[in-house]
Parts: structure tokens; sequence; C-alpha cells
């Protein structure tokens, strides 16, 4: 090999060195593997029922998606077929419905225990919890994906502002009831948390979940085990596929090694083991759609105020966003905010499973079954948009970085406690089911879990359905988050919550509505401000 010549550019900065130091420049030569060197490890395997045949009784199943955006059906339904396999443990967001995702393995008898965000609407989950037949282990949303994530990164254990002094601290969520159901008591209590405090605030100490097998579905995959996600499914995908010991990955689309852009590889083939390809159509939870530009007829949203409570609510929510703020908006009465927003106020909305910038629903030819928002319904991305992991999309949310979260709520103290992540119905004890099953937690404690930096609006009917006040001196039902809550807005009036000092000070009240009827209406003390506004 002769001598390396340095390039002109190079050559020229030596001589301008010259007479400073002397240094000596050395070329190290690598050896390449030709690109038509075959695999090593072959990764793309025949079938979905080839590639799941180890998967053993007792395994901890990883499971992405988000609703039905992102679930890995085709290897799910594989597994289903496999009787053979029992005692599994399945992590996922949620549990499928209807019969598709994890349903499926639930009706197959080959699940165990869940560990999950959100229960939903699925009844056949919640009979067989409280039948005492399935273990249930309720996760905030944020938290979930951070424990997955946490032992792909080698890290055991982690400390979390989401969750603190709720049920979650404490276990007060049961897991698992005696045979029987619940009315026979409980068989596995809920998860205590370790607690401490950091500058002030009180943290609790999540493990971290290690999958022995992880689930994951992907727009493209190459031979060498890269993958690529597409829009909203990227959600918990991108964090299993970097967690468990046996990674495989269902994809749409199987391409060459060299195929894929580097840059648009959303998970290294290091971490995928097996790819399949998916067979299973892609399903929705919910379509919802926007009428055809143009279309004419149904009342205005200015025109419903009249009629509607919720409505006159939401519109003075809108008036505490400012344009360019980023907002997380809950579901029920927070969703109608966007309808009225001044016209010089633009936003950009997030939302959990990973979308900042979304849009209105689509139109019926819009739709996509993998632009979904948190509620599962079909959605639209506005110019600017952005997408994203759940890692990333509550990593936004627990950092601060929202300027406003809009939430409904069932309980709000008057020190800004709020509850609003079950369902209420009789209690006994502290925290045990009678006949009621929570229907999740979602992404509700992370959501409130940093108030110092992302103001916490809630926007909810001053009364409930039986007339009973929701505006409490304590909360009566499970906490959602504590000293959250900065302002609550409802039909009659609005507050501000001093968090710090625990009290509330009435800042206006609806037309024709007298202090006296807020104050009958209302289960704690408050203070009238000198300066009361009318909303």
């Amino acid at each position: 090999m002769g001598p390396a010549l340095l390039p002109t550019h190079s050559a020229h900065i030596f001589r301008r060195c010259k007479g400073l130091a002397s240094f000596r420049l050395s070329i190290r030569r690598y050896a390449t593997q030709p690109e038509s060197a075959a695999l090593q490890r072959k990764k793309v395997w025949a079938s979905a029922d080839a590639a799941v045949q180890d998967v053993k009784s007792g395994d901890i199943v990883l499971s992405g998606g988000f609703g039905l955006c992102g679930t890995p059906e085709t290897l799910i339904t594989a597994l289903s077929r496999r009787n053979g396999v029992h005692g599994l443990t399945a992590v996922s967001n949620n549990a499928g419905s209807s019969d598709l995702g994890l349903v499926k393995l639930m009706k197959s008898g080959q699940l165990d225990k869940l560990i999950i965000s959100y229960l939903g609407g699925n009844k056949y989950l919640e009979r067989m919890y409280l039948d005492g037949k399935m273990s249930l282990e309720l996760v905030p949303q944020g938290t979930l994906v951070e424990r997955m994530r946490a032992h792909g990164a080698g890290i055991p254990a982690f400390f979390t502002p989401t969750g603190a002094s709720t049920t979650v601290e404490t276990g007060g969520i049961p897991i698992r009831f005696k045979a029987g159901g619940f009315k026979e008591g409980i068989l596995i209590p809920g998860n205590k948390k370790e607690y401490r405090d950091f500058n002030g605030k009180r943290y609790i100490m999540e493990p971290a979940i290690a999958g022995d097998v992880a689930f994951i579905h992907a727009w493209k995959a190459d031979e060498a085990g890269n993958l690529m996600f597409r829009h909203v499914a990227n959600n918990y995908n991108n964090a299993m596929a970097r967690n468990a010991q046996l990674v495989i990955a269902e994809a749409e689309e199987i391409v060459p090694i060299g195929s894929l852009p580097p840059n648009a590889v959303h998970v290294p083939g290091i971490f995928v083991d097996r790819v399949v390809q998916a067979t299973e159509p892609k399903g929705f939870d919910i379509i919802a759609t926007a009428p055809p530009p143009g279309t004419t007829g149904g009342p205005s949203p200015e025109e419903l105020l009249e009629k509607s409570t919720r409505r006159r609510i939401a519109k003075r929510a809108a008036q505490e966003l400012r344009d360019g703020f980023y907002v997380n908006l809950g579901v029920g009465i927070p969703t109608l905010v966007t309808e009225y927003l001044r016209p010089s106020v633009k936003i950009w909305l997030q939302s959990e499973n990973g979308i900042l910038g979304m849009g209105p629903f689509p139109t019926e030819d819009q739709v996509d079954p993998d632009i979904t928002n948190a509620g599962k319904e079909t959605v639209t991305l506005l110019p600017g948009a952005s997408i994203f992991d759940s890692t990333d999309s509550f990593g936004m949310i627990r950092g601060g970085h929202m300027d406003v979260a809009i939430l409904g709520a069932m309980q709000v103290s008057q020190a800004g406690d709020i509850a609003n992540f079950m369902i209420p119905g009789k209690l006994h004890h502290i925290c045990t089911w009678t006949h009621v099953t929570p229907p999740g937690i979602g992404g509700a404690m992370d959501l409130v879990s940093n108030p110092d930096k992302t103001k916490v609006i809630v926007a909810m009917e001053h009364c409930a359905k039986d007339g009973g006040p929701k505006i409490m001196q304590e909360c009566s039902l499970p906490l959602t988050g504590t000293r959250a809550v900065s302002q609550i807005i409802t039909e009659l009036a609005v507050f501000n919550v001093d968090r710090s000092s625990g009290f509330l000070t009435l800042m206006e009240v609806a037309k024709g509505v007298a202090v006296e009827e807020v104050q009958a209406k209302t289960a704690c003390d408050f203070k009238v401000s000198d300066n009361l506004g009318q909303m």
C-alpha cells in the first residue's frame, strides 16, 4: 500500500499550521463487508405461526398499539391458535375491543393477567376481573410506557410524580379478587410504591417491566430488522421493540436491506429478532367524520350555546387559551373548546398517543386507521404537525412542556385535588370495589403531574346528575392528582384555585346567577373577588 496523500484542502491547512507545532497524520483503513455478503442471521420468517412457536406458558408478552391503531393483530391471532400456551401476562395500553386485539387471547383462555392503562368499554375483561378469573394491574399511561422504556435502557426503576398521593401509590386498586368474585374479597392487593421527596415534591418509585416477548406492528421492515412506523401506529410499539428478549415484528411491507433511508428508521435492527408479513386487516375503533366541504345545514356552534350547558362551559374555557399555546384537551366538555376559539387564536393540540398539531375529524375520503386521537377517533393532521411515540408524548406532558391541559372531573377540592379516573360507585374500606370497576387511569394522572409548569383547568358541570356538589372541601373519590388544578369553570361560575394555601376565589358568575346560588351548590367555603365579573 502506497503512502496516503492528503486532499488538497487538507494540504492547505497543513501549510497554514506549519511552524506552530509538529503533528503526525495517521490514516487507518477498515475492512468493510461487501454489499453482496449474505446475512448470518435470518430475521424474516415464513409465517406468523412459525415465528410465535417459541412463546411459552407463563411468558410476559408486550403487545404494541393504542386502541386498534398499531395493534399486532397477525401475531396475536397466531398466538391464539396455540392452545397449549397459557398463563400469559400481557402488557399493553388497552386490551382491544370487540373480538380484536388481546380480546382473542382472553377468550381463548390463554391470559392470566393484564397490565394496562385503560379498560374502557371492554365488558368481557371487566366481567373476568370482577369474577376473580383474571388479574388486572392498572398503570398510568405515561408510567406504563416509561416502565418498558426503562428496562430496554438497562434501568431497573425510576421516580415519577405521576400517581403520587393516589391509589397508585397506596396500592388501592386490587389486582385480583378471590375465586367467586369481588364479593369473596381480594386475593392479590395492589402494589404499594415507595416514595421520596425531591426539591419539596413527592415522587413514587416505579419498577421497570421486562418482557419475555414483544409483538410489534410496523409499516415497513427490512431484512435486517430495521423498522418504520406509520403515523400514530408508532405509539407503544417503539418502546416495546427495545424491551423484550424476543422481539417479533409484523410488517405491512418487507423490503430488501438498503431500501429504508437510515434517517427514517424508528427502531434499529439490533432490537428486532424476527420479522413476518402482516396479513390481518387494520381495524378502526371509532370512525368519526366531518361533513364534506361546502355542506350546509344544522345549527352553528353559537346557535347551540343557548341549549347546551356543556357548550357554554367550553366557550368560557376557550378564553383561557392564547395564540401559539400547546394544549391537551381531555374527553367530554374539553373536546368542544376548539369550536369557540377566538379567530386570532391558533393553538397546537397534543394527543397523548403521539400527535402535536392534531386537526379536525376527516371527511369520509380522508379516514385513515393510522391517524387517531387519544379517544381512538379518526382525526387529521394540520400543516406543521409532528408524530412521535408514547415515550416522547408523555415526556412532554410530564416534563411540563404543555401550556394548558383542560380536563373534565367528577370532583375537585378547594385545594385543587382532582378525581376523574373512576366511575362513581359504592365503596367500602379503602378503595375496594363492591360493584364497580374503574374504566382505567389513562393519561389523566400524567397530565396533572406538573401543575407548576402546565396550567390545569377543570371544565365540568357544577353538580352531579343526582344534584350533589362536585366542588368539595375534600374529594371523596379516589384522586387523580393532588393540588393540581389552577382553575375551575362550570356553567355557574369561574374559580381560581390557590393550590399552596388551599382555597378558592370566585372570579366570575354566569348571567342571572347570584353568589348565593353558587354557595348553595358548592360544598366548601370560598372567597369572592373584589372584582367579581360576569362570564
